[in-house]
């Protein structure tokens, strides 16, 4: 999955790389919580920042990093999910 591109080098206090085959994107530091999976469930749902802290248990900040993130790689993002649901569609499911 090479075409995907590689998340820039900026450091971030919350985010970092995450061993995986072909996913690119930064996880959330010290989980296996990909930063993609807060911010889909803070948009699907709606939630203020207040709410996805008190839903994903993280302060302010990483919300807000979380949210910047992914606002600044949706492009990579919406690579890797158009290659997850490649997988799944390739395994009938």
């Amino acid at each position: 999955m090479s075409a995907i591109e590689k998340p820039d080098k900026r450091s971030w206090k919350y985010l970092a790389e995450h061993s995986h085959p072909w996913k690119k994107q930064l996880y959330l530091y010290g989980r296996k919580l990909p930063a993609a999976s807060v911010w889909v469930a803070i948009k699907a749902n709606n939630f203020s920042i207040e709410e996805a802290m008190e839903d994903w248990d993280l302060p302010r900040e990483a919300v807000q990093e979380i949210i910047e993130y992914c606002e600044s790689h949706k492009i990579l993002l919406e690579q890797e999910a158009a290659e997850e649901r490649r997988l799944l569609n390739e395994k009938g499911i």
